[in-house]
């Protein structure tokens, strides 16, 4: 699937042309610009120089796992694209198209900000199960998914494989979460959940588990007494509105649709601050060619920076945009808050999956140490931020 195009929506206008233009120019007056030549060089072994448009607030401390903390960020349009010497085609997986979560690689696209780097993207939809190993052995260059129970199994396995940059948190009037359809006589505050069918897009060894133990802990139920529905996008809520499944994790802006009404509770979501997924990379983007690893990466962090900064749906000719993107309803998308887009990865994050996994009866072997599991250098590199 691919898109290309100049649009431009309400607020967003102010982002182009000339604005950003001034922007990066007195930021530079700050930083050096960014002025290495490209290298073949592996991620670790590579040159940071400053980048304009990106100062102190693109990065934060890993470490730092405050509910509120406030997200990296560059200037608008930044960083600036750094064209390769040769165009490069690259195929992203993605188990969907349409949930909001997807909309800065989908913005991306169609704005032409891969285009920009000498990037010629593909989306691609397929289940992470089905991804990984073509992940693996370069088939596929990326994948947008999350380091489920399947990643962690596979990277012990030899792939080489790693989590390289976020996706979002939620916010905090968020209801993204864990759902459930109260039977007779229960009320929202007090579920009996052992037992409990849920429907989930991943199954057994989602990340979803980290946070479904939090809910669970508080409703006679743990990851282990839950019965696990593999769903496709589109038939988790219908299954929880039928009956198929008697629990749900729904994603935004999807709970919107059964938020108030009689018979359903939510029992808790994603930490915020959090995120739980972004991109993977195999050897190809981590080894063979960094460069390119590095240029997706610059443009859907300036994708964000962009049209994703703060609250994007004040921005009503916005949404309509997204709406029209993702396929989404827009009375929907509209009704639920924004998510709050980051590239950023928290320290301990694999660490806290894979002690849920264990929970799960999923994990196989020891747990991984983050050095076999997460890379930070690359949207450091695209930044500007040297250790």
């Amino acid at each position: 699937m691919k898109r290309r195009g100049n649009r431009a929506y309400g607020g967003v206008l102010a982002y182009g042309g000339v604005l950003i233009a001034v922007t990066l120019l007195a930021s530079a007056a700050c930083s050096s610009p960014y002025e290495s030549a490209p290298s073949k060089a592996a991620a670790g072994h590579r040159t940071i120089r400053p980048v304009e448009g990106c100062g102190a607030k693109s990065w934060t401390d890993p470490k730092d796992l405050s509910p509120s903390r406030t997200p990296a960020r560059c200037l608008p349009g930044a960083p600036p694209p750094q064209p390769l010497p040769e165009p490069r085609k690259l195929t992203i997986a993605t188990g969907t198209l349409s949930a909001e979560y997807v909309a800065p690689l989908q913005v991306a696209l169609d704005k032409g900000e891969f285009e920009k780097e000498g990037l010629d993207v593909e989306l691609k939809v397929l289940p992470t199960p089905d991804a990984l190993p073509l992940l693996a052995k370069g088939d596929i260059d990326a994948l947008w998914a999350a380091p489920e129970a399947a990643v962690m199994n596979g990277i012990k396995g030899g792939f080489d494989i790693k989590w390289v940059a976020g996706n979002f948190s939620p916010d905090p009037k968020s209801k993204s979460g864990l759902w459930v359809r109260l039977s007779e006589g229960e009320s929202a505050n007090r579920v009996t959940m052992a037992g409990r069918k849920l429907g989930t897009m991943i199954g057994k060894g989602s990340v979803i588990a980290y946070p479904m133990e939090k809910a669970l802990e508080k409703h006679g139920g743990g990851l282990a007494e839950i019965q696990y529905q593999q769903l496709g996008s589109a038939d988790v809520l219908t299954a929880l509105q039928n009956g198929g499944v008697d629990s749900a994790w729904l994603l935004d802006p999807v709970w919107r649709k059964v938020d108030g009404k009689p018979g359903y509770t939510f029992l808790g979501g994603q930490p915020p601050g959090e995120p739980l997924g972004g991109l993977l990379y195999g050897r190809t983007l981590l080894q063979d060619d960094v460069d390119a690893g590095v240029a997706l990466l610059r443009a859907h962090i300036r994708t964000v920076n962009t049209y994703f900064a703060s609250d994007y749906k004040q921005d009503a000719s916005f949404v309509t945009y997204l709406a029209e993107l993702l396929k989404a309803e827009e009375p929907i998308l509209k009704s639920s808050p924004p998510l709050r887009m980051d590239w950023e990865i928290r320290a301990g994050t694999t660490t806290r999956l894979q002690s849920a996994y264990a929970a799960q009866g999923v994990a196989e072997g020891s747990p991984l140490p983050e050095s076999r599991t997460v890379n930070r250098a690359l949207y450091a590199e695209a930044v500007g931020h040297a250790p």
